[in-house]
């Protein structure tokens, strides 16, 4: 690992030193980064709240902790009545403030959380439907309510979108790919973008995100190009539950204001990683966390065959990579086709590009082309051609309609694949037991991703719903208490988007709806332990 000098981390350190120091109310000589042969010490800062992540999930979170609140608007009439009524209930709160069990019992939408489902009708209301009624909200900036926290990323800020393929439109309208705040007509009409479609490309939702962060104001919580390493766990045992939330049976009378502090000011968490500098170094570092809120989405690890072969060269995981093996010129005078396997949009984005390109096609699935559960059965024809294009070709060219290969696009339903061999051959396997052998040009395995968090204990094994096993966005998501998106099997550990399920932009906004209000609650618990004693002390507010 390359280490930069001192005068360059002394930088990168002093960076964070004017905020925070200010933001916490504390006299902070350094940073929480610190070179990894230091031990922690007691003049290091502990954050109450960390982000890893930068995505949609890690800026909704941070634009909630900083102190924006949803309010319902005074004009505003929700069109389910029983909502409705809720709502005007405590008009003169907002929905932080207010019991998100009660107001999302009998909500029903696509996804499992019912925060997610609550806060996604109060910003579209009925749009399942069809409809394209406003939101129900507004927002008021409260400075009071901001809780200190900052959001590590390895890009710029909107993650995984700065990463996708540029020339593909987006499975969501644009509305439903917008944060709280700021509609995504609006910015387009600032940046003279004429948005012909509903549907946009990948790349102006980046750029959408991007500006977001900065003209909420959020930049100062944001650090980009950091990686980490490992997050732990500083505190195990008997007492942990005890050290990880705040008691509200706690007598602080007798308590001196040191004792106090140390109660208040825990330390349950210790992140370490790198920030990566301009001249490609590694500045290490290592922080403390009362609070730590997975937003890493699921694009960290492209699903995997397990087969023979799939270590080659030639088969790739990722459209990025087949975009540039077509930059390269790879396809150039090839008359073998690219073998694509997978049924889901990704695969059929893959397609659509080898057809562009005019690339021909082996397809290979598992899933019969009556399958219910395929994502095209799911999407309206009108809105998505392209898409149903591809459905079309499954199931009007397949191997079992000409035994010889199409021109252009040959499907082969209900296949497995069995091994890659190295003179670029496939060995395939149907429902019924018969082999194939296809040759073929580059392959292209195109089966899902799943979230790597290798910087946990047992990479994060423990924390799902089936324990032992990796978290996986369908299979496998991670266990949360479905109101404050806590992990179940890990206190002040919190997870938010893919990773506990929610893979729409239009319901991850939920988790940081019920984590903004989880953490308000014990922020307010403190400063009541805390103006109960002598003085403020050094306490985190």
């Amino acid at each position: 690992r390359s280490y930069s000098s001192p005068e360059t981390e002394g930088q990168l350190l002093n960076s964070f030193v004017q905020y925070f120091g200010n933001s916490l109310g504390r006299k902070i000589k350094r940073m929480p980064l610190i070179e990894e042969t230091v031990l922690p010490g007691d003049s290091l800062l502990t954050l109450p709240v960390v982000i890893i992540g930068n995505g949609p999930s890690g800026i909704c979170l941070s634009y909630l902790l900083s102190g924006y609140r949803p309010y319902l608007s005074p004009e505003a009439i929700h069109p389910n009545p029983i909502l409705h009524t809720k709502l005007e209930e405590a008009r003169h709160l907002s929905i932080v403030d207010q019991d998100l069990e009660y107001l999302s019992e009998g909500l029903e939408g696509r996804s499992s959380n019912p925060v997610a489902v609550l806060f996604d009708t109060l910003l579209h209301p009925d749009a399942d439907f069809g409809y394209d009624y406003p939101p129900v909200l507004h927002w008021k900036l409260e400075q009071h309510n901001y809780i200190p926290h900052i959001v590590l990323g390895k890009g710029p800020p909107g993650g995984a979108w700065h990463s996708m393929e540029g020339s593909m439109l987006t499975i969501s309208f644009g509305e439903w790919m917008e944060l709280p705040g700021l509609t995504f007509k609006e910015w387009a009409a600032s940046k003279r973008r004429n948005i012909k479609s509903d549907r946009v490309m990948p790349e102006e939702i980046a750029r959408y995100y991007k500006h977001y962060v900065k003209v909420m104001g959020l930049q100062k919580n944001f650090r980009d190009n950091v990686y980490i390493t490992s997050v732990s766990r500083l505190y195990r045992g008997k007492d942990d539950e005890d050290r990880s939330e705040i008691n509200e049976n706690i007598s602080t009378q007798h308590l001196e204001m040191e004792d106090e502090q140390k109660s208040l000011i825990k330390r349950n968490w210790e992140v370490r990683g790198y920030q990566r500098a301009t001249d490609g170094s590694h500045v290490p570092f290592c922080l403390f966390a009362e609070n730590v809120a997975l937003a890493t989405g699921s694009f960290d690890s492209p699903g995997r065959l397990q087969v023979e072969g799939e270590d080659f060269p030639f088969v790739l995981h990722s459209m990025s990579d087949f975009g540039a093996a077509i930059s390269k010129g790879k396809f150039r005078g090839k008359a073998d086709p690219v073998l694509i396997v997978g049924a889901g949009l990704t695969a059929a984005d893959a397609v659509l590009c080898a057809h562009n390109n005019n690339i021909p096609v082996i397809h290979v699935f598992r899933r019969r082309v009556t399958d219910t559960s395929l994502i095209f059965k799911q999407l309206p024809k009108k809105l998505y051609p392209e898409y149903h294009k591809v459905y079309h070709m499954m199931c009007t060219q397949s191997h079992t309609v000409d035994s010889n290969l199409h021109s252009t696009y040959t499907s082969f339903p209900e296949h497995n694949v069995l091994s890659f061999k190295p003179e670029m051959k496939c060995v395939l396997q149907s429902a019924s037991g018969l082999k194939k052998i296809l040759k073929f040009s580059v392959a292209l395995v195109l089966i899902g991703s799943h979230p790597n968090l290798f910087f946990l204990k047992d990479q994060g094994h423990g924390i799902g719903h089936h324990s032992n096993q990796p978290i996986t966005c369908k299979g496998n998501p991670i266990e949360i208490d479905p109101y404050t998106y806590e992990c179940t099997k890990e206190a002040n550990l919190f997870a938010l988007g893919p990773l506990v399920g929610d893979n729409f932009v239009r319901f991850l906004k939920g988790g940081a709806l019920g984590i903004a209000r989880c953490l308000s609650i014990r922020q307010k618990k403190k400063h009541e332990l805390i103006e109960g004693g002598d003085g403020g002390g050094d306490g985190v507010p």
